[in-house]
C-alpha cells in the first residue's frame, strides 16, 4: 500500500504476493492492449507455432517413455535392440528439439513485450506532456507514478510470462486428454478422476490465502507510513522525547504484520503438499487400475507408465492455471488504468487563427471571471480588474481564498468556466500556448530543480543563454557568491530537486533563473520566505530592479513585504473584496487592515 501526500501542482511543478485487482472491462481492455501488438502479428503467430512444436514433443516423451518399458518387459529373447535404441534416440530427440524451440519462442515473446511496453510507455508519458495542469492538481503523484511503473511492469509479465504460460498450459492439458483417450479410455477417466478434487482445493485454498495477502498488504502500508513518518519527522520526535512511543507503535504494527504474515503463508504453503498428496493418490489410483487392467491382459505395463507421466504433466498445467489466469487479470487491470490516463482530455489546443505572443506590454485584465474546479466546487466568483503595463500586483488573502489560481488562469494552466481574460487587451486563447507561456516568468516559495549542474538549472528557462549572461543574472539574484564557494562552482551537479543544496540557495538559484529569461510578466509567490533577512534584503533589491517596467504579480503572506505595490488586492471566498494601495487600505480599515495589524503585533510581540 502506498502512502502518498497530495502535492498541489498548479504553477508549482511537480516480490510480495499481492491480491489481484480485477479489471472492470477486459473486453474492451483486451482490444485495446491488442492494438498495440498490430506489428507483432507475424512474430505472435511464429511464437505460436513454437509453443504448439515444443508442447508437441513434450507430449509425445511419456507415449514413447511406455513404448520402451513395453520393448524391455517382453522376453529376453524377443528383446529388439535396435529398437529400444531408437526409442530412446528419439525421447532425447524430442527433449533437445522442444528445449530449442522454448528458448526461441521465450526469445521472440521477450521482445514483443519490450516493443509493446516501449510503445505504452512512450504513449502515456506523451499523454503527460498534453495533459492540463488541473488533472495534476487532482491527482496524486504517486499514483500517477504506479501507473507508469507497475500497472505498465504487470503489462509486461502478462505478456512476456503469461502469454506463453497460458497457451502452453491450453495446449498441453488438450493434449495430453487427447493423447489419454487415444491410448486408453477407461485409463484416461480413471486419470481424470482426481480433477473435481484438485479445483475445488485450489478454489479453497486461493479464497483464504488472498483474504490473508490482502490484509498482509493493508499492514504492511501501515507500517510503511509509520516508518516514513518516523524518519521525515524526527526532529521533531526527538524535540518531544517520543522515541519510546514512536518504537512501541512499530512494534504493534509490526506485530500485527508478522500474524497476519504468518497465515497468508501457512495457507499459500498448504497447496504444494495437498497437490503433492493428491498427485501420489493419483498415481495409487493409476498403478492399481493399471495392474488390474494388465493383468487382465487389456493394456501392457508401458501404457502404464505412460499413464503415470501424463497424470503429472495434466496435474501440473491445472495447478499453473489458477496463477496465470490471475496473472492475466492483473495485467489486464493494469492495461485498464493505463488507458484510463490515455483517455484523460488533453489541453486545449491552440485555436487556428492563434498568434505568437510577441512584444508583450504586459497589460493584463480580468472580466467577470469564474473558475470551479468541478460542478460544486466554486473557486473564483466574478473576479474583475485592469492593470497597466507595468504595474506591481500584490494578491493577499487566507490560504485557499483563491490567489494560486488567479495566476494559474492568467498563465493558461487552467480554463476560465466564465469570463476572459486579455492581455495586451487580447484573449490569452487567441495566443499560441508555448509563447504566452514563454513572456511568465515565475517564482515559487516551493521551487523546483532538476537533476543537473548549476549552469543548467538557470539556462532552464534560455537555453541559448552565454555563460556571461548566466553568470549575469545569478550576480542580480545575489547567488553568484554562493555558487563560487561550491567545489566546482556553475559545473557544480546537484541532485533532483536540489537536496544537496539548503532552501536559500535553491530560492536564489530560481530567482536568478528568472532574471536570465527576462519575462514580460513576473510571478512571485512568496519568493523570498526560505532565506535569511540578509539575504532577503539583498533578494529585495534584485526585485526592484528585476520588477520594473514589468508586470509583477506577488502572491504574499507577509503584508511588510508588499507595501509599496501599486494595486494589493484582497481575496477572500474566491472574491475580491478590498483593492487599493497599502495606504488606501489602511485608512478604510477593513479586512485588509485588520490583517495587516494582527500581523504587526504578532512580530511587536
Amino acid at each position: 500500500m502506498e502512502h502518498n501526500t497530495k502535492k498541489i501542482t498548479g504553477i508549482h511543478g511537480p516480490h510480495s504476493i499481492i491480491p489481484v485487482e480485477k479489471p472492470k472491462d477486459s473486453s474492451s481492455t483486451l482490444k485495446r492492449l491488442f492494438y498495440y501488438f498490430g506489428e507483432e502479428k507475424n512474430k505472435i503467430f511464429i511464437a505460436l507455432f513454437l509453443v504448439i512444436l515444443s508442447t508437441f514433443l513434450t507430449l509425445l516423451v511419456p507415449y514413447f517413455t511406455g513404448k520402451i518399458v513395453d520393448a524391455l518387459t517382453v522376453s529376453k529373447d524377443m528383446i529388439n535392440l535396435l529398437e529400444v535404441r531408437n526409442l530412446i534416440l528419439y525421447v532425447l530427440a524430442f527433449y533437445v528439439f522442444s528445449s530449442l524451440f522454448m528458448y526461441f519462442q521465450e526469445f521472440i515473446i521477450a521482445g514483443i513485450s519490450q516493443r509493446v511496453v516501449y510503445k505504452i510507455r512512450k504513449d502515456i508519458f506523451d499523454k503527460f506532456q498534453k495533459m492540463p495542469v488541473i488533472f495534476f492538481d487532482r491527482t496524486t503523484h504517486g499514483e500517477l507514478m504506479s501507473r507508469v511503473t507497475n500497472d505498465i511492469d504487470n503489462i509486461n509479465n502478462t505478456i512476456s510470462q503469461t502469454m506463453i504460460q497460458f497457451m502452453h498450459t491450453f495446449i498441453s492439458t488438450i493434449g495430453t486428454v487427447f493423447i489419454m483417450f487415444y491410448i486408453n479410455k477407461i485409463m484416461a477417466l480413471v486419470t481424470l478422476a482426481t480433477v473435481p478434487i484438485v479445483l475445488l482445493v485450489t478454489r479453497t485454498i486461493a479464497n483464504n490465502t488472498k483474504k490473508y495477502f490482502k490484509t498482509q498488504q493493508q499492514f504492511l502500508g501501515n507500517l510503511n507510513g509509520h516508518i516514513e513518518e518516523s524518519i521525515s519527522g524526527i526532529d521533531v520526535v526527538r524535540m518531544f522525547n517520543k522515541e519510546d512511543d514512536m518504537i512501541n507503535k512499530f512494534k504493534r504494527f509490526n506485530d500485527d504484520l508478522k500474524e497476519v504474515g504468518v497465515k497468508a503463508q501457512i495457507w499459500s504453503g498448504f497447496i504444494m503438499p495437498i497437490m503433492n498428496a493428491i498427485g501420489n493418490l493419483t498415481f495409487v489410483i493409476i498403478v492399481l487400475s493399471g495392474s488390474l487392467l494388465v493383468l487382465n491382459n487389456a493394456i501392457t505395463i508401458g501404457v502404464v507408465t505412460s499413464f503415470i507421466f501424463y497424470s503429472k504433466q495434466f496435474q501440473r498445467p491445472i495447478n499453473e492455471l489458477a496463477s496465470t489466469f490471475n496473472q492475466l487479470q492483473s495485467g489486464i487491470a493494469g492495461a485498464e488504468r493505463v488507458f484510463e490516463i490515455l483517455d484523460e482530455e488533453d489541453e486545449r489546443e491552440d485555436e487556428l487563427d492563434a498568434i505568437e505572443a510577441d512584444n508583450i506590454k504586459g497589460k493584463v485584465e480580468f472580466k467577470n471571471v469564474y473558475f470551479n474546479y468541478s460542478k460544486n466546487k466554486e473557486v473564483l466568483k466574478d473576479i474583475s480588474f485592469m492593470v497597466e503595463a507595468g504595474t506591481k500586483v500584490a494578491l493577499v488573502g487566507p490560504t485557499g481564498a483563491g490567489k494560486t489560481t488567479i495566476v494559474n488562469l492568467l498563465t493558461n494552466f487552467y480554463e476560465v468556466t466564465k469570463g476572459e481574460i486579455l492581455i495586451d487587451d487580447m484573449n490569452i486563447n487567441k495566443y499560441k500556448k508555448n509563447s504566452l507561456r514563454n513572456m511568465f516568468g515565475v517564482v515559487l516559495q516551493d521551487t523546483y530543480l532538476f537533476s543537473g549542474t548549476i549552469k543548467e538549472n538557470i539556462r532552464y528557462g534560455k537555453l541559448d543563454a552565454t555563460e556571461e549572461e548566466i553568470i549575469a543574472a545569478c550576480k542580480i539574484s545575489n547567488a553568484d557568491e554562493f555558487i563560487k564557494r561550491l567545489p566546482n562552482g556553475y559545473d557544480t551537479y546537484i541532485s533532483e530537486g536540489g537536496g544537496n543544496l539548503s532552501q536559500g540557495q535553491r530560492q536564489l538559484l530560481a530567482i536568478a533563473r528568472a532574471v536570465l529569461k527576462d519575462p514580460s510578466i513576473l510571478i512571485l509567490d512568496e519568493a523570498t520566505s526560505n532565506v535569511d533577512t540578509r539575504t532577503e534584503l539583498k533578494i529585495q533589491e534584485a526585485m526592484i530592479s528585476l520588477m520594473k517596467n514589468r508586470t509583477t504579480f506577488i502572491i504574499a503572506h507577509r503584508l511588510s513585504t508588499i507595501r509599496d505595490a501599486d494595486i494589493i488586492m484582497m481575496i477572500e471566498d474566491g472574491r475580491i473584496i478590498e483593492k487599493g494601495t497599502h495606504e488606501e487600505l489602511i485608512e478604510t480599515k477593513g479586512a485588509y487592515f485588520n490583517l495587516y495589524m494582527s500581523q504587526y503585533l504578532n512580530t511587536a510581540e
